[in-house]
């Protein structure tokens, strides 16, 4: 009988699970201005969640960056996000990694988990994504705090993103799994913002469709 030769490889890689950490997360605000309100679809609801996710990141101390798409033509980021103090970048390129974006992430450490959510699903989203997969970057995208101006669109684009590697979670889901436990010095400031349901936007056409 042949003798087998055997390798010694070593540890086995383990795929991404996707569990958020507060350590290591930067928060993505994508585009929620003020031209977008009319034609967005669930903007008032988008907004709403995603400044609930943005007052749970500052209180558990995690960074967040803001960009706005044009913004003379655009108009600013509405004031109901609640984003005063973030100094917007301003881009007329569909993804968010512009230069002083990605001096930004480098003055935070080059984070390695994304937070990510605004509009629109399948422009900027998307390709915010794609370039994020594309560092080896983990990306969280907040289904219920993106959105695009046609329920297609929007649906097809998270489809696509969940096929390239993003995890798709919802906003009471990424702040209670950045938060852990119960025993957290921050968990009863979270549940606070967490007291009611985010409202429905629309998200079981997509398990129910594809």
């Amino acid at each position: 009988m042949k003798k087998e030769t055997q390798i010694h490889l070593g540890w086995p890689k383990v795929a991404r699970i996707g569990s958020l950490s507060t350590k290591g997360s930067v928060l993505l605000l994508c585009d929620m201005q003020e031209k977008f309100r009319p034609s967005i679809l669930q903007f008032t609801n988008i907004v709403s969640n995603a400044a609930r996710l943005l007052q749970g990141c500052r209180i558990l101390g995690i960074p967040q960056i803001l960009t706005e798409q044009y913004p003379k033509g655009l108009g600013p980021t509405v004031p109901e996000l609640g984003a005063e103090g973030l100094k917007p970048h301003a881009k007329t390129s569909f993804s968010m990694l512009t230069e002083s974006v990605d001096s930004s992430l480098k003055s935070l450490g080059d984070p390695q988990q994304v937070i990510l959510c605004g509009i629109e699903a399948q422009a900027c989203i998307a390709c915010t994504t794609y370039d994020l997969l594309e560092r080896g970057m983990e990306v969280h995208i907040v289904a219920d705090a993106v959105s695009s101006r046609s329920q297609t669109d929007r649906l097809f684009a998270l489809s696509r993103l969940k096929q390239s590697g993003a995890f798709l979670t919802t906003t009471e889901g990424a702040l209670l799994q950045l938060v852990q436990d119960a025993k957290h010095p921050s968990f009863k400031e979270i549940q606070k913002l967490l007291a009611h349901p985010s409202p429905d936007t629309g998200l079981l056409a997509f398990f129910s469709s594809l």
